[in-house]
């Protein structure tokens, strides 16, 4: 599946590998003498979430040791800083081992320091304090001016640090959204108040303006896009933190939203440095060598991979560094170890959970138990699951491109871990968002995608969803009807709808959740959501099918015909038959030139006449002489 938040190149601020080493922009270089001021140079990462293995474009820790390498060997002069979420909605090799093999890599690819992400909350705050600070060596590795012990302004991590390169002085200070407190488990952070950003921001810059040359505020927050004009103007807690940021602090460096920008706010460099690996932030900073007065500093980025081809004209992501050994051998032990760990037990199914068409997997175009599992286990996950600090949700969905494998019942229904990662193998984050009964039903018609490859995309659905469907209707008109726990959906009825961050963020083709309001991230990864959820149950059963259903028009039921009452016919009074009269006969006419050929009745006919001729003459003969004897 592809970055849930597509990387693009953003003008003159992004570059490739065959300018990396020219990140000080030819203003500022022109500007300055080279000997009389000192370049420093702070590379920048946000939200790696443990992505130690190169996957696509994401290159992994190895090559992400081996750019920051490359980049001090060019200036020595360089610190190599986050903006937090280091661990956390992690990939499986990471995720199954605590994110132990994240931390390590992280050290050995020189991490100077970083903000504390939501994330590195993920398992409380004593974990945090007890378990992963110490894993780093350093509270350098979690600052969090803004995160006091609950009740109180005490601060419950450390706020800044100081960071010395030749003579120059770097202050950094850590920040994080105050929205964290509904991004984890409530549980885990009770001893915690997240107070606000730009009030912690400019009280601590004021506090170590004097022990500092430069201040760099890393927060973790950020902008909702990477729209320089729309980021600058933004609404919102970020918004304000970067407008409202005092003149002490020189440059922003940005993550949580997963956004790519290096932009310029109010004459300071704002960036961000997208995700998981695929991009390096930079802040190019130039200090007057006898005075350490700033002279210049400029943002920029660099992507790790760029687009190319392999040997058989594939298009593929080619990194533009090379590996560091000793990460990537810390890499390799870690996914020696993760097929280990990997075996274990999470929970018991009593049937195969399948994806859909025959073989299960070769049609995302239909309903499958699978599908409506994983959208159950969403809902689940934003209803009742113990780490999750939001509101309920109504409605969960699951896109079929995130399902990659099926989990069958064996011999004994067992699933480890490793079955359930090689489903949702992504390591997406769940969301929440908004949506209107219109929106909904948008939503759902978006299934139908003609002219695609794949010109239907059926979407899991948690249990208390269902909607009537026509397969061949024209687009916009497929869905017939919605119901909500049995009641019809109204357009204007509210919807707090859970999905994946890939979903959400518009992938395949699912963009009425753009038009929706509210969306968060949640912070919960989908894999240890569904590890948590098979430990909750003691069976996990398949999803029953039949929550989408395709509509049949009703046969017209016939007509009944009514029921005539029969009546009595009248009775006609019996009448005498008339005799039939004979006939008069016409004799047959002679056809001129035919002869007439007697038949037998004819023969007898004349035979009768004949003798009566001669019984008359007999008598007339008779007569007569009687009279002469007279």
């Amino acid at each position: 599946m592809p970055s849930p938040f597509p990387r693009r190149a953003m003008g003159a601020t992004a570059v490739t590998a065959a300018c990396a080493l020219a990140f000080l922009p030819a203003a500022a270089n022109a500007a300055v003498e080279p000997d009389t001021t000192t370049a420093i140079r702070v590379l920048t990462i946000n939200d790696f979430h443990g992505r130690i293995e190169a996957n696509g474009d994401e290159v992994g820790a190895a090559v992400l040791a081996g750019a920051v390498a490359q980049f001090k060997a060019e200036n020595p002069n360089t610190i190599f800083a986050s903006a937090g979420d280091n661990i956390g909605a992690s990939t499986f090799t990471s995720f199954i081992q605590d994110d132990e093999p994240t931390i390590d890599a992280l050290v050995a690819a020189q991490l100077d320091l970083s903000a504390v992400g939501n994330h590195e909350f993920d398992q409380g705050f004593a974990d945090l304090r007890d378990r992963v600070i110490p894993r780093y060596g350093s509270g350098d590795y979690a600052l969090g001016a803004n995160v006091y012990a609950a009740g109180t302004t005490d601060p419950a991590l450390q706020e800044y640090a100081i960071r010395e390169v030749d003579g120059v002085r770097v202050g950094f200070i850590g920040t994080i959204t105050s929205d964290t407190e509904t991004l984890v488990s409530p549980a885990g952070i009770s001893e915690l108040d997240f107070g606000d950003q730009l009030e912690a921001a400019n009280r601590v810059a004021a506090e170590i303006a004097d022990e500092t040359d430069v201040i760099v505020l890393l927060t973790h927050s950020g902008a909702a896009g990477e729209d320089c004009a729309a980021l600058a103007d933004e609404q919102s807690e970020y918004g304000d933190l970067i407008r409202g940021a005092s003149a002490d602090i020189d440059a922003i460096v940005s993550g949580h939203t997963h956004q790519l920008y290096s932009c310029d706010v109010d004459g300071r460099p704002v960036i961000s440095a997208h995700q998981y690996g695929t991009t390096l932030g930079a802040l190019d900073i130039q200090v007057d060598a006898s005075t350490s007065e700033l002279v210049s500093i400029a943002g920029s980025t660099v992507d790790l991979a760029i687009p190319g081809t392999d040997e058989n004209g594939e298009e593929i992501d080619v990194p533009q560094f090379p590996a560091d050994e000793d990460v990537q051998a810390i890499v390799d032990d870690a996914a020696a170890e993760a097929d280990v760990l990997g075996q274990e037990v999470v929970g018991q199914i009593s049937g195969d959970i399948l994806r859909g068409g025959n073989p299960p997997g070769d049609d995302r175009g239909v309903e499958s138990s699978m599908g409506n599992l994983v959208a159950d286990i969403y809902l689940w996950s934003t209803t009742e699951y113990e780490n999750y600090g939001g509101a309920p949700a109504d409605i969960a969905v699951m896109n079929p491109g995130g399902l990659r494998d099926d989990l069958l019942y064996g011999e004994d229904g067992t699933v480890t871990y490793e079955e359930v990662a090689a489903v949702q193998p992504f390591g997406n984050t769940l969301t929440t968002t908004t949506l209107t009964g219109a929106q909904l039903e948008e939503l759902l018609e978006q299934q139908w995608q003609p002219g695609s490859e794949r010109p239907k995309l059926h979407l899991g659905i948690s249990d208390g969803l269902s909607y009537e469907y026509v397969d061949d209707a024209p687009a916009g008109e497929h869905v017939v009807s919605m119901t909500f726990e049995g009641e019809a959906i109204a357009p204007e009825d509210s919807f707090l709808v859970t999905t994946n961050s890939f979903v959400s963020s518009g992938g395949d083709g699912f963009t009425a959740f753009l038009e929706g309001t509210g969306t968060a991230d949640t912070g919960l990864i989908d894999l240890s959501a569904t590890v948590d959820y098979f430990a909750a149950l003691d069976v996990v059963d398949p999803a029953p099918l039949g929550r989408a259903v395709a509509f049949e028009e009703p046969a017209p039921s016939p007509t009944p015909e009514p029921t005539v009452e029969p009546t009595a016919e009248p009775t006609a009074p019996p009448t005498a038959q008339p005799t039939a009269q004979p006939q008069p006969t016409t004799p047959p006419t002679r056809e001129p030139d035919q002869e007439l050929i007697p038949t037998d009745g004819d023969m007898t006919g004349l035979l009768a006449g004949g003798a009566g001729v001669l019984v008359l003459g007999g008598a007339l003969l008779v007569a007569l002489r009687r009279r002469t004897h007279a």
